[in-house]
């Protein structure tokens, strides 16, 4: 017995499992049950088992113990903690067998350590709860599949967007649940968890997608997208399938985009989405050699109701204008408000005879309209330009051109009427560059696309000599860069009563250009900005001015301004208080175009005028045209009696500079100084000057 003892001591030496023979107490213990344990075999021995083994595991532990030495049937295998010294302890699976020792029955333990396996299945456990407390947290609705597609897993989320418990949509197909439809055409898209078994790869279903519950009551704007789930090789286990409710973006998204394209007065499409049909119809008059009709329309007397009645009044009236409009046209057309009071609508394949009938039945729809207004009644009118578009209709800007101009003619030829555009209508022609230039203004205006240009005003007296120092010149480039002559834009202006705005926009450019240093001075010098006849009768012109400067901070006395003779003499009484308020505080002024018209001279001598500034035809050939010479002489003999400093303009040549300085003259202006330069580009602070 000794002998076998010894024996097995020695074979259980070998072993890397903890190995004991015992009863209650420990009899005998190998290397491996000290070492893994983390006492010495002497402390072992003799010991109570059972002390080994974390409180939690004793009762199973001593239970299972009784049961192999009373030879009632008891577990194979034991997984339970051991006591080592560690927080943590030591897990091992314990196999028990009862065996003879020194002849009586003891139990022989052999415990393998598993504390690695069972850290990683705790580990993964966690994991899972993680992952599971994840998933029923979060909004997305999640969905997983086996690999025939049939649900085996559902979050909170996905049984809420579904109406449907887990429990129950268990086993089922995704299919059974919902399914997915198109959002702009309602087709059906099918069944992204087949078509990811199918193709193997991740199914993402776009951004129109949209949920319908299986009893079609309810319907959810979604993104989707079903991930196979990868098992053992290359093989697939199931899907996962992602749902994100979007219905509240993309119904924010729906309003913001109707919003873009609809005018928020009168519920109408706004000039932008209105071209945008219209660049539609005109591809598919090219393409299908369809016919459209486009109307440009304009109110008659709309003004008189803003002008009496204020801005809340126009824009009733402007709604109920646009109902009125609406009720003529087809279902199949649009009407749009272009801006102001002008409409626009397009009439999708309809022939001219009918587009002129509806044009007709608008205007004596708006005709027999009565707005009414507190105590006061209305009737207005509305002119309408009517243009056809085929495949022959040119780019968009010359069809609404066409269509634009038609209706001024409308307007001309007595308001109220419908006018048909055609190519060989000279009355149209006449007006269309009017029109185009009254389109370019208002965008100008709009837009800040005016520039400035200056040019300087040479002084040919001392270096220090006070003065206008430069002019500065308006320019409206087109779409290369290219700034046509002043004169052709100024004359529209002039005919579409836009000279007030302009000329307010200029002197606010002006002054923030001077205040920022882009345009320099030198001291005592100042900056030549010219007004028009029609801003010197505007009465709020004045106080705009006085308030621009203040505002901006510049000096008066850095602001002279140009006024023509025709300006003043057409406006006394408002052009009169003009100059005397602003030279007043230190403004100064300069008569501009001198000569071009020397009958209103008489009504101008009592004005505080600074400068006269002479008209360029007469600063030419001054040379050999003997008559030229004694106008300018005249000029400047007059001038000095009134006390006048005298500016030649439009000098190009070096002979006419020479002349004249020699006769005297103060200023001089023109190419043969320096040509005017955009402002950015103009080194406005390094004129040349005569006498450097």
């Amino acid at each position: 017995i000794h002998g076998r003892d010894r024996l097995f001591t020695d074979f259980a030496q070998t072993l890397p499992e903890i190995v004991l023979v015992h009863d209650e107490r420990i009899l005998l213990a190998n290397e491996s049950a000290a070492s893994l344990i983390g006492l010495n075999p002497e402390q072992l021995q003799g010991r109570e088992v059972a002390d080994l083994v974390k409180p939690a595991y004793r009762a199973l532990f001593r239970k299972t113990m009784a049961k192999h030495l009373s030879n009632e049937p008891a577990p194979e295998r034991l997984e339970i903690q051991l006591i080592n010294g560690d927080d943590a302890g030591l897990w091992v699976e314990a196999q028990s067998a009862v065996v003879e020792h020194h002849g009586s029955n003891a139990i022989l333990t052999i415990a393998r350590d598993v504390s690695h396996r069972k850290n990683l299945e705790v580990s993964l456990s966690r994991s899972k709860r993680q992952a599971q407390y994840t998933l029923e947290s979060i909004s997305e609705s999640v969905i997983t599949t086996d690999n025939e597609g049939r649900i085996d897993y559902m979050n909170h989320a996905a049984e809420a967007m579904l109406g449907a418990n887990r429990d129950d949509a268990s086993g089922h197909k995704t299919g059974e649940l919902f399914s997915l439809i198109d959002e702009v055409d309602r087709r059906g898209l099918g069944d992204p968890v087949e078509r990811c078994l199918s193709i193997r790869r991740r199914i993402n279903m776009g951004r129109r997608a949209v949920l319908v519950s299986r009893d079609g009551a309810h319907e959810h704007s979604i993104e989707i997208t079903a991930s196979p789930i990868k098992g053992p090789g290359k093989s697939i286990s199931g899907t996962v399938v992602v749902i994100h409710d979007v219905s509240e973006i993309r119904g924010l998204t729906r309003q913001m985009s109707y919003q873009a394209a609809h005018d928020a007065l009168t519920g109408l499409i706004n000039r932008r989405e209105f071209e945008r049909r219209l660049d539609e119809e005109m591809g598919s008059a090219v393409a299908e050699e369809a016919k459209h009709i486009l109307f440009y329309m304009d109110l008659d007397r709309f003004k008189a109701v803003n002008d009496s009645c204020g801005h809340m009044a126009g824009d009733n009236m402007l709604r109920e204008v646009a109902t009125l409009i609406r009720d003529q046209v087809r279902d199949s057309d649009f009407v749009a408000r272009l801006g102001g009071d002008e409409f626009g609508t397009l009439l999708v394949g309809c022939p001219i005879d009918k587009a002129q009938q509806i044009a007709a039945d608008i205007c004596n729809a708006v005709a027999g309209y009565r707005f009414v207004w507190q105590d006061k009644i209305f009737n207005i009118g509305i002119s309408i330009g009517l243009v056809e578009i085929n495949g022959s209709s040119g780019s968009m800007q010359d069809l609404m051109s066409a269509a634009d101009s038609a209706c001024y003619v409308a307007k001309q030829r007595g308001r109220g009427q419908v006018h048909v555009y055609s190519a060989r209508d000279e009355a149209v022609a006449r007006e269309r560059g009017d029109i185009q230039w009254l389109r370019r203004l208002q965008e100008a205006l709009h837009d800040s696309k005016f520039e400035l240009a200056v040019q300087p005003i040479l002084a040919t007296g001392s270096a220090d000599a006070s003065g206008p120092s430069v002019e500065v010149l308006l320019r409206l480039p087109d779409e290369r860069g290219r700034s046509p002559n002043s004169a052709d834009f100024l004359r529209s202006a002039e005919r579409y009563q836009l000279m007030p705005q302009i000329d307010r926009w200029v002197v606010n450019a002006v002054l923030v250009a001077i205040k920022s240093g882009e345009i320099k001075l030198a001291s005592n010098r100042s900056c030549a900005i010219n007004i028009s006849e029609q801003t010197l009768s505007d009465e709020g012109f004045l106080s705009f001015v006085v308030e621009a400067m203040d505002h901006c901070g510049v000096s008066p006395a850095e602001v002279c301004f140009e006024v023509t003779e025709s300006a003043i003499s057409t406006n006394v009484q408002h052009g009169q208080r003009f100059i005397e308020v602003l030279h007043g505080i230190g403004c100064e002024f300069a008569l501009d175009n001198f000569g071009s018209g020397l009958g209103a001279f008489s009504s101008l001598k009592n004005l505080p005028i600074d400068y006269l500034k002479i008209h360029g035809s007469y600063t030419n050939n001054l040379a050999t045209d003997q008559v030229n010479q004694e106008m300018v002489s005249a000029m400047i003999k007059l001038a000095r009696t009134m006390d006048f400093r005298v500016v030649a303009e439009q000098v190009e040549e070096q002979e006419d500079f020479d002349w004249l300085r020699s006769v005297g003259i103060d200023f001089v202006q023109g190419n043969f100084i320096e040509a005017p330069a955009i402002l950015g580009t103009a080194t406005t602070g390094s004129y040349r000057m005569l006498n450097s």
